[in-house]
C-alpha cells in the first residue's frame, strides 16, 4: 500500500503541474506526462531538502507567506536541474506557486 500511495501522489502532482502549465504564463512543462512526472519528482526532492533545512514552516500545510515564497523558489530552481523539461520565469514561479496552493486546497497532492 505504501508504494501505491507514492505512485498516486506523483501522478496527481504531475497532473497538477500540467494544469498549472496550461494556466500560468511563464511556466512551461515539456515532455508530456513523463516530463511532468520528472518535474514533480525534482520539485519533491527540492521541497524535502528545503523542509529539512528550514523546518516545518515551509511545508505545504503551513500555507503561509514563508511556504508560498519557498514553493516559488523551489519551482524556479527546478528549471536549472531539468532545463529541457521545465521553463519558469520569476513571475511564472510566483503565479504557479499560488495556483498550486489553490489546487492543493481542493485536491491535496500529499496523502494525509
Amino acid at each position: 500500500m505504501q508504494w501505491t500511495g507514492v505512485i498516486i501522489r506523483f501522478v496527481v502532482s504531475a497532473l497538477v503541474l500540467m494544469v498549472v502549465s496550461w494556466l500560468s504564463p511563464g511556466f512551461v512543462v515539456r515532455g508530456g506526462i513523463v516530463g511532468a512526472l520528472i518535474a514533480a519528482a525534482v520539485i519533491a526532492v527540492l521541497g524535502y531538502i528545503a523542509e529539512s533545512l528550514l523546518g516545518d514552516k515551509v511545508s505545504p500545510q503551513a500555507r503561509g507567506l514563508v511556504g508560498f515564497v519557498t514553493a516559488a523558489v523551489i519551482i524556479y530552481l527546478a528549471q536549472f536541474i531539468i532545463p529541457s523539461l521545465l521553463s519558469v520565469s520569476l513571475i511564472g514561479a510566483l503565479i504557479s506557486a499560488f495556483i498550486i496552493g489553490l489546487i492543493d486546497a481542493f485536491v491535496p497532492t500529499m496523502l494525509r
